[in-house]
């Protein structure tokens, strides 16, 4: 009880600090620009937490070690993945930076609209990016979904307390991002990842005192499954090696491509700023890679290993090894971490998505509304996108959830030639970025169906001549492919259509 009742008082003070942000450098939240991304007001450790608030959330929390529970070494594609995400984003958002200040730009969908001076492709990209970041959302819950199942364990009506808690925590969710915008979300986020980054390293060390070293937890493997079968616990398969390099190569593009990242990259106050914030997030694939390894070191763990057996769900090996390693009273403040792990990217991905379907998408067919209004359109679609999140958990299998985000990963690839190669590619033209988007999507749609047998969508990757490779990055290759010698294609014959941003914008962009 002492774990819950802690669980309680630092949920409050999570609370407080999300309503407390609507007074933490003040702005006029009346606007987009303050309510979607603080003014532009964030300086290098404040967006630093907030940007690694979207690497570690309480989907990471129970994906990754419940994928190294069921399949061992493959889920440490998520180490080489975060390590290098952040050249590509060195590359990409600083200068996305510069634009967006120029051009007082608040979503990539507006570089885009300008760049190529295309609506068009602006309000597809910007559906697109949705669409992707939907089931994002449920995951997120579906984390916060794991801790209420072992703080409830054993009691019944379990599962009605928990539908009940999770939507009185979306209802304060909504209300304190209703009235703060990103300015409470990013004081929740540093609030978050010290929990994190706290829960990391007691259980670590917990374990690793109380059950032995990873020597014997990779030899509580081999004891539980056989010699043979626990081979894949330690060591990457040869025939897995394709698919493990291109899923991590496919998830680094694809990460900075969501439009939470983007908008909270957005958020910083100057470039230099965005670059220090980049430049030491690396420190978190330290934090991910101790993730990943709990998902083997709860087979050393029996009592954890017993509730995840019992309940037949390798999503609760986390919050398992939590409640059973550690005191109750530390058990509180690392469940509570988790939770909160989940509402912070949560509601940075609703006021993501509602900038776009506000700015974007509404005032491209309404372009007489008023500044006032766009935002509170955005605050209202914020709180309905997380509604309609929290709805699919409650209706839907969770499979559903996991599977259509093997589907989103692949979708946001698609964005990456508009939005990255838009940055520094002088001769890209609308029409054939849009039919390779067209392209992208349907082939990475249609190959994820072929991989799954027309069935339940249980991989991203698809078998060719070179192994299992991911669908994402083969879709994304025909896109580039169709983009880049369309746009070619088009200046040869003279049909180029001339984007409102110039080529030397970009460049002086760079050099800022």
């Amino acid at each position: 009880m002492i774990g819950i009742a802690i669980f309680l008082v630092l949920f409050v003070i999570f609370v407080f600090l999300g309503f407390f942000g609507s007074r933490w450098r003040r702005g006029n939240l009346n606007m987009l620009s303050e309510w979607g991304i603080a003014g532009r007001r964030l300086g290098p450790y404040i967006s630093w937490f907030l940007l690694g608030a979207d690497v570690f959330t309480a989907y990471t929390f129970v994906a990754v070690p419940s994928l190294a529970y069921a399949k061992g070494s493959m889920a440490f594609f998520a180490v080489p993945y975060v390590a290098i995400v952040f050249g590509i984003a060195m590359l990409t958002m600083p200068r996305l930076w510069q634009v967006s200040r120029n051009k007082n730009y608040i979503t990539a969908s507006d570089f885009v609209k300008d760049r190529f001076n295309s609506r068009f492709l602006s309000i597809v990209l910007s559906i697109t990016a949705v669409v992707a970041i939907l089931p994002y959302i449920a995951l997120q819950i579906v984390g916060m979904q794991a801790v209420l199942t072992i703080m409830l364990f054993g009691i019944a009506d379990a599962k009605v307390v928990s539908e009940i808690a999770l939507v009185i925590s979306f209802i304060i969710l909504a209300a304190f991002t209703f009235t703060s915008g990103l300015r409470g979300v990013t004081l929740g986020s540093i609030f978050k990842d010290i929990l994190i980054f706290l829960t990391v390293i007691v259980v670590i060390v917990a374990v690793l005192w109380s059950y032995g070293g990873f020597t014997h937890s990779f030899a509580a493997i081999a004891k539980a499954k056989g010699m043979a079968a626990s081979l894949p616990y330690s060591v990457l398969p040869p025939a897995s090696v394709p698919a493990f390099f291109t899923l991590f190569v496919g998830s680094a593009f694809a990460l900075y491509l969501y439009p939470h990242i983007i908008n909270g990259s957005l958020a910083a106050n100057s470039k230099k700023t965005l670059r220090r914030s980049l430049a030491v997030l690396p420190i978190y694939s330290i934090g991910l890679a101790l993730l990943a390894l709990f998902g083997i070191i709860i087979y050393a763990v029996p009592a954890a290993l017993s509730i995840v057996k019992t309940t037949g769900n390798g999503l609760l090996a986390v919050p398992a090894l939590i409640v059973t390693v550690l005191p109750g009273w530390l058990a509180g403040i690392c469940l509570l971490g988790v939770f909160v792990g989940g509402m912070v990217p949560a509601a940075l991905m609703a006021i993501a998505a509602a900038n776009l379907l506000s700015r974007n998408v509404v005032k491209e067919f309404k372009p007489k509304i008023s500044p006032k209004g766009e935002t509170r359109l955005a605050k209202w679609l914020s709180a309905l996108i997380k509604f309609i999140a929290l709805g699919f958990v409650f209706v839907a299998p969770l499979t559903y959830a996991i599977q259509l985000q093997l589907l989103g990963g692949i979708i946001i690839l698609q964005l990456l030639p508009a939005i990255f190669l838009g940055l520094y590619m002088k001769k890209l033209d609308w029409k054939p970025l849009s039919l390779g988007w067209a392209v992208g999507i349907i082939l990475g749609i249609w190959l994820v169906l072929v991989a799954n047998n027309y069935g339940s969508l249980a991989t991203s990757n698809f078998e060719t001549g070179i192994g299992l490779l991911y669908i994402g990055l083969i879709a994304l290759a025909a896109n580039m492919i169709i983009s880049i010698l369309g746009s070619y294609v088009m200046e040869a014959i003279g049909s180029r259509r001339v984007g409102l941003i110039k080529e030397s914008e970009l460049i002086r962009a760079s050099r800022a």
